[in-house]
Protein backbone atom coordinates (compact mmCIF):
# COMPACT_ATOMS: atom_id res chain seq x y z
CA UNK A 1 0.00 0.00 0.00
CA UNK A 2 1.16 3.43 -0.81
CA UNK A 3 0.47 5.98 1.26
CA UNK A 4 0.72 9.47 -0.13
CA UNK A 5 0.17 12.97 2.59
CA UNK A 6 -0.45 16.16 1.41
CA UNK A 7 0.29 19.23 3.53
CA UNK A 8 1.61 22.76 4.03
CA UNK A 9 5.08 23.02 4.97
CA UNK A 10 5.79 24.49 7.74
CA UNK A 11 9.99 24.54 7.86
CA UNK A 12 12.49 23.06 6.06
CA UNK A 13 15.69 21.41 7.76
CA UNK A 14 18.86 19.97 6.58
CA UNK A 15 17.50 16.66 6.01
CA UNK A 16 13.63 17.06 6.84
CA UNK A 17 10.83 18.91 6.82
CA UNK A 18 7.93 20.13 9.01
CA UNK A 19 4.60 18.81 6.86
CA UNK A 20 1.10 20.37 8.95
CA UNK A 21 -1.85 18.03 7.66
CA UNK A 22 -4.91 18.61 9.77
CA UNK A 23 -3.23 21.16 11.97
CA UNK A 24 -0.67 18.50 13.44
CA UNK A 25 3.17 18.84 12.12
CA UNK A 26 5.05 15.52 11.13
CA UNK A 27 8.81 15.89 10.65
CA UNK A 28 9.21 13.74 7.46
CA UNK A 29 13.06 13.38 5.86
CA UNK A 30 13.62 13.52 2.65
CA UNK A 31 16.19 14.30 -0.21
CA UNK A 32 17.68 17.17 -0.88
CA UNK A 33 15.79 17.16 -4.42
CA UNK A 34 12.40 17.36 -2.44
CA UNK A 35 13.94 19.83 0.33
CA UNK A 36 15.22 22.42 -2.79
CA UNK A 37 12.01 22.47 -3.32
CA UNK A 38 10.19 22.94 -0.79
CA UNK A 39 8.99 26.38 0.93
CA UNK A 40 7.00 26.89 3.81
CA UNK A 41 3.99 27.92 3.44
CA UNK A 42 3.47 25.81 0.03
CA UNK A 43 1.42 22.83 -0.26
CA UNK A 44 3.36 19.77 -0.91
CA UNK A 45 2.61 16.06 -1.82
CA UNK A 46 4.68 13.38 -0.73
CA UNK A 47 4.59 9.93 -0.97
CA UNK A 48 5.79 8.10 2.10
CA UNK A 49 6.90 5.32 4.34
CA UNK A 50 6.29 5.07 8.12
CA UNK A 51 9.27 3.64 10.03
CA UNK A 52 8.59 2.03 13.21
CA UNK A 53 11.13 0.69 15.66
CA UNK A 54 11.24 -0.21 19.31
CA UNK A 55 13.55 2.99 19.91
CA UNK A 56 11.91 5.28 16.74
CA UNK A 57 9.42 6.63 14.89
CA UNK A 58 10.34 8.13 11.45
CA UNK A 59 8.17 9.34 8.30
CA UNK A 60 10.47 9.44 5.02
CA UNK A 61 9.36 11.43 2.07
CA UNK A 62 9.37 10.98 -1.57
CA UNK A 63 8.16 12.66 -5.04
CA UNK A 64 6.67 9.58 -6.69
CA UNK A 65 5.96 6.46 -5.79
CA UNK A 66 8.68 4.68 -8.01
CA UNK A 67 11.26 6.64 -5.54
CA UNK A 68 8.98 5.17 -2.94
CA UNK A 69 9.04 1.45 -3.80
CA UNK A 70 12.84 1.32 -4.76
CA UNK A 71 13.55 2.80 -1.00
CA UNK A 72 11.12 -0.28 0.56
CA UNK A 73 13.18 -2.48 -2.09
CA UNK A 74 16.77 -1.31 -0.24
CA UNK A 75 15.62 -1.50 2.93
CA UNK A 76 15.66 -5.44 2.40
CA UNK A 77 19.40 -5.32 1.78
CA UNK A 78 21.28 -6.65 4.83
CA UNK A 79 23.31 -3.45 6.30
CA UNK A 80 20.99 -0.99 4.45
CA UNK A 81 19.21 1.39 6.81
CA UNK A 82 16.64 4.25 5.55
CA UNK A 83 19.13 6.84 5.97
CA UNK A 84 21.29 5.12 3.32
CA UNK A 85 18.51 3.73 1.11
CA UNK A 86 17.43 7.60 1.41
CA UNK A 87 21.17 8.61 0.14
CA UNK A 88 20.89 6.07 -2.74
CA UNK A 89 17.23 7.15 -3.91
CA UNK A 90 18.19 10.87 -3.42
CA UNK A 91 21.10 10.95 -5.74
CA UNK A 92 19.65 10.10 -9.26
CA UNK A 93 16.84 9.11 -10.95
CA UNK A 94 15.14 5.63 -9.86
CA UNK A 95 15.37 4.24 -13.80
CA UNK A 96 19.50 4.96 -13.40
CA UNK A 97 20.24 3.92 -10.23
CA UNK A 98 18.10 0.28 -11.16
CA UNK A 99 19.96 0.17 -13.95
CA UNK A 100 23.43 0.59 -12.13
CA UNK A 101 22.74 -2.36 -9.82
CA UNK A 102 21.64 -4.49 -13.07
CA UNK A 103 24.84 -3.70 -14.89
CA UNK A 104 26.70 -4.27 -11.16
CA UNK A 105 27.98 -0.81 -12.38
CA UNK A 106 29.64 -0.20 -9.05
CA UNK A 107 31.12 2.94 -9.53
CA UNK A 108 28.01 4.73 -9.65
CA UNK A 109 27.19 3.38 -5.90
CA UNK A 110 30.44 4.14 -4.59
CA UNK A 111 30.19 7.55 -5.59
CA UNK A 112 27.01 7.89 -3.61
CA UNK A 113 28.37 9.43 0.09
CA UNK A 114 27.52 6.43 3.03
CA UNK A 115 28.04 3.85 0.41
CA UNK A 116 31.54 1.71 0.81
CA UNK A 117 32.93 -0.64 -1.95
CA UNK A 118 31.65 -3.92 0.44
CA UNK A 119 27.80 -2.12 0.44
CA UNK A 120 27.83 -1.72 -2.98
CA UNK A 121 28.58 -5.13 -3.52
CA UNK A 122 25.98 -6.25 -1.23
CA UNK A 123 23.19 -4.24 -3.05
CA UNK A 124 24.18 -5.17 -6.17
CA UNK A 125 24.19 -9.31 -5.28
CA UNK A 126 20.81 -9.03 -3.13
CA UNK A 127 18.43 -6.65 -5.44
CA UNK A 128 20.15 -8.82 -8.41
CA UNK A 129 19.44 -12.24 -6.64
CA UNK A 130 15.65 -10.39 -6.27
CA UNK A 131 14.95 -9.85 -10.05
CA UNK A 132 15.97 -12.87 -11.15
CA UNK A 133 14.00 -14.56 -8.80
CA UNK A 134 10.47 -12.84 -10.08
CA UNK A 135 11.66 -13.77 -13.70
CA UNK A 136 11.73 -17.54 -12.47
CA UNK A 137 8.09 -17.03 -10.88
CA UNK A 138 7.08 -15.51 -13.88
CA UNK A 139 8.74 -18.46 -16.24
CA UNK A 140 7.09 -21.32 -14.35
CA UNK A 141 3.59 -19.21 -14.10
CA UNK A 142 3.93 -18.72 -17.59
CA UNK A 143 5.20 -21.92 -19.03
CA UNK A 144 7.53 -19.79 -21.58
CA UNK A 145 11.23 -21.02 -22.47
CA UNK A 146 12.95 -17.47 -23.42
CA UNK A 147 12.33 -14.24 -21.26
CA UNK A 148 8.64 -13.35 -22.07
CA UNK A 149 6.66 -10.05 -21.41
CA UNK A 150 5.76 -11.53 -18.32
CA UNK A 151 9.12 -12.20 -16.79
CA UNK A 152 10.05 -8.56 -18.13
CA UNK A 153 7.30 -7.30 -15.96
CA UNK A 154 7.87 -8.91 -12.90
CA UNK A 155 11.44 -8.11 -13.08
CA UNK A 156 10.53 -4.10 -13.38
CA UNK A 157 8.10 -4.84 -10.34
CA UNK A 158 10.27 -6.51 -7.81
CA UNK A 159 12.43 -3.24 -8.27
CA UNK A 160 9.33 -1.04 -7.63
CA UNK A 161 7.50 0.08 -10.64
CA UNK A 162 3.76 -0.76 -11.00
CA UNK A 163 2.47 -2.66 -13.20
CA UNK A 164 1.39 -0.39 -15.71
CA UNK A 165 4.55 0.85 -15.68
CA UNK A 166 6.57 -2.28 -16.04
CA UNK A 167 3.87 -3.64 -18.93
CA UNK A 168 4.28 -0.49 -21.12
CA UNK A 169 8.29 -0.97 -20.96
CA UNK A 170 8.57 -4.90 -21.72
CA UNK A 171 6.38 -4.00 -24.24
CA UNK A 172 8.19 -1.15 -25.84
CA UNK A 173 11.53 -3.32 -24.97
CA UNK A 174 10.09 -5.95 -26.70
CA UNK A 175 9.46 -4.14 -30.02
CA UNK A 176 13.31 -3.19 -30.59
CA UNK A 177 14.77 -5.20 -33.22
CA UNK A 178 16.83 -8.16 -32.28
CA UNK A 179 14.30 -8.32 -28.75
CA UNK A 180 13.47 -12.27 -29.85
CA UNK A 181 16.50 -13.49 -29.16
CA UNK A 182 17.67 -11.67 -26.08
CA UNK A 183 18.21 -12.89 -22.41
CA UNK A 184 15.95 -11.75 -19.42
CA UNK A 185 18.91 -9.54 -17.91
CA UNK A 186 19.14 -7.94 -21.60
CA UNK A 187 15.13 -7.36 -21.99
CA UNK A 188 15.03 -5.68 -18.23
CA UNK A 189 18.40 -3.33 -19.27
CA UNK A 190 16.43 -2.31 -22.35
CA UNK A 191 13.14 -1.54 -20.61
CA UNK A 192 14.88 0.12 -18.27
CA UNK A 193 16.37 2.17 -20.94
CA UNK A 194 12.83 3.29 -21.94
CA UNK A 195 11.58 4.22 -18.64
CA UNK A 196 14.63 6.36 -18.72
CA UNK A 197 13.54 8.42 -22.00
CA UNK A 198 10.05 8.99 -20.32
Amino acid sequence: MIASVEGTVGAVAADSLVLEVGGIGYRVFAAPAVLSVARPGSTLKLHTHHLVREDLQALYGFRSADELGFFELLLTVTGVGPKVALAIVGSRPVPDLQLAIIEQDQAMLVSIPGIGKKLAERIIFELKEKVAAAGVAARSAGGTGGAGEGEVVAALQALGYSLAEARDASRAALAEPGAGEASLEERVKAALRTLLRD
